[in-house]
C-alpha cells in the first residue's frame, strides 16, 4: 500500500534541497510535490518564461530549473488569503483541479488538496499557514517499504513541527517527524485489502421430499393392414343367337315380315361393389393413479437429562445408581440381550427407575400405583416410547425396591 510522507521547512532553499536527495535516493519526480508562496513573483516568472532572473535573493534562482522544472505539474496558483503559490507534482494537480475559470483562483485551496490527500483537516490547515507565512512545503509518495526511507531523508533537514507555535516555529527541534497518511484513505486507484473472513457452518438435518422419475408407459397407435376375404354371387346376361333350318311355305305373316328390319339386344351383367367404413372398435385409455405412503425416518438427537439424587435423610435406604448398576447389567443380559438390545440403549430406563425407587414421594408405592405417573414423567421427556421401556423400567425399579 502507498504512503503519502508530507513535510514543512522554513524557506524553499531547505525544501529544494529535500527534493534533490529524494531524487537522487532513487524517488521518482512523478511522485514529488512542492508548495511554496512566491511572494517575490520570482516563480510567477519561472513558470512563465522557463528560466529565473540571476538576481533572485536568497539563493532560490540557484538550480531551480534543475530541481522543480524537472517536477510534472509545475504552474503558479493565485489562492485566496496567500496570494500566488508554486505548486508542482500530483499536489499541483489537485491544487489547479479547483481553479476558477473566471477569477484564476483556487477555490478548494491547499487545505482541500491535503485534505484529499488524507492528511487531517486540522493538519492541514496548519500547512496552509506555514505556506501563508513563507514556508515550503514537500510531498512524496512511496510504498510501505519505501516510506520510512522517505521520512528519514525529509527528517535530515529539519522538518518543522505543526503542532508547534507559530511564533516558535523557526526554534523547532531539527528532529521533528514528517507526517505520513495512507494513500488508500483518499486514493481512488488504490483498494485496501480485504479483511479475512471465516464463515460458521453447522449442519441442520431437514426431511423433506422430493419427486423423482420411477419409469412409466409409452403408447402409440399405428395403422395395420390385414386382407380380407368375401365371396358374393353375380349375375351375368349373354345374348345367344341360333339358326334352325326349316323347309315350310310362307305365311301371310312371313310375307308381312318380309322387309329390312334391325333388332338390339343389351346384355346386362353385375359386378362387386366395395365399401369400406371406419369404427371405433377399442379406446385405449392412459392415466396415472396417485398413491402415498409413510416412510420412517430414522435419525439420532442428543439430549441432556439431569439425575438429582437426594442426599441426606430422605427416608430412602437405597445405595447410588453405581450401587445397583452391576445388578442392571446382569438384570439387562437375561432379560433383553437376547433380543440384541444393547445395555447403553435401555441405560436412561434404568437410571429413570432408580430415580423413582430413591424419590421419598413414592415410597411404600406398589408398581400398580406407581406406573401412571411414572408414565406421564417419561412421556414428558420421552414421546411415545413408555411402551417400549416400561418393562425394563419396571424390573429396575423392583430390582431397588424389592416391591412389584
Amino acid at each position: 500500500m502507498s504512503k503519502n510522507v508530507v513535510a514543512m521547512y522554513e524557506d524553499f532553499a531547505t525544501a529544494r534541497a529535500v527534493v534533490e536527495d529524494l531524487v537522487n535516493a532513487g524517488f521518482s519526480r512523478e511522485n514529488i510535490s512542492i508548495v511554496a508562496a512566491d511572494t517575490s513573483g520570482d516563480f510567477a516568472r519561472y513558470a512563465t518564461t522557463g528560466s529565473a532572473d540571476d538576481d533572485v535573493s536568497s539563493g532560490e534562482g540557484a538550480g531551480f530549473g534543475a530541481v522543480v522544472g524537472a517536477l510534472v505539474g509545475l504552474g503558479v496558483a493565485l489562492i485566496p488569503g496567500i496570494g500566488p503559490v508554486l505548486a508542482a507534482g500530483p499536489v499541483a494537480a489537485a491544487l489547479m483541479a479547483g481553479i476558477g475559470a473566471a477569477t484564476g483562483a483556487v477555490t478548494g485551496g491547499v487545505v482541500a488538496g491535503l485534505v484529499d490527500m488524507g492528511v487531517p483537516e486540522e493538519d492541514a490547515r496548519y500547512y496552509e499557514e506555514g505556506i501563508r507565512g513563507g514556508r515550503s512545503l514537500v510531498t512524496v509518495t512511496a510504498e510501505d517499504a519505501a516510506a520510512s526511507r522517505a521520512q528519514d531523508i525529509m527528517n535530515r533537514h529539519g522538518a518543522i513541527d505543526v503542532h508547534a507555535d507559530y511564533s516558535q516555529a523557526a526554534s523547532s527541534s531539527p528532529s521533528s517527524q514528517p507526517m505520513t497518511t495512507d494513500r488508500a484513505q483518499y486514493s481512488n486507484t488504490v483498494v485496501p485489502q480485504e479483511q479475512a473472513r471465516f464463515d460458521v457452518v453447522e449442519e441442520e438435518v431437514t426431511v423433506g421430499k422430493r419427486e423423482v422419475e420411477g419409469g412409466g408407459v409409452r403408447v402409440r397407435s399405428y395403422v395395420t393392414e390385414t386382407p380380407v376375404q368375401e365371396q358374393v354371387r353375380l349375375r351375368e346376361e349373354h345374348v345367344v343367337v341360333e339358326r334352325h333350318p326349316v323347309n315350310r311355305p310362307a305365311s301371310e305373316a312371313d310375307i308381312a315380315a318380309f322387309q329390312e328390319g334391325v333388332i338390339e339386344v343389351t346384355e346386362h351383367h353385375e359386378e362387386a361393389v366395395v365399401a369400406k367404413q371406419a369404427r371405433v372398435v377399442e379406446e385405449v385409455v392412459v392415466g396415472k393413479d396417485v398413491s402415498e405412503h409413510v416412510e420412517t425416518i430414522h435419525e439420532t438427537v442428543r439430549r441432556t437429562d439431569v439425575e438429582v439424587e437426594n442426599l441426606g435423610s430422605t427416608g430412602s435406604t437405597y445405595g447410588t445408581y453405581e450401587t445397583f448398576e452391576p445388578r442392571f447389567r446382569n438384570l439387562h443380559s437375561t432379560r433383553y440381550g437376547g433380543a440384541g438390545m444393547t445395555y447403553e440403549s435401555y441405560l436412561p430406563a434404568y437410571r429413570y427407575a432408580h430415580t423413582l425407587a430413591s424419590d421419598p414421594r413414592y415410597s411404600g408405592y406398589d408398581w400398580n400405583r406407581l406406573e401412571s405417573e411414572a408414565r406421564s414423567s417419561w412421556e414428558e421427556r420421552n414421546p411415545n416410547t413408555w411402551e417400549q421401556f416400561k418393562d425394563a423400567v419396571r424390573d429396575a425399579w423392583t430390582e431397588v425396591t424389592g416391591r412389584r
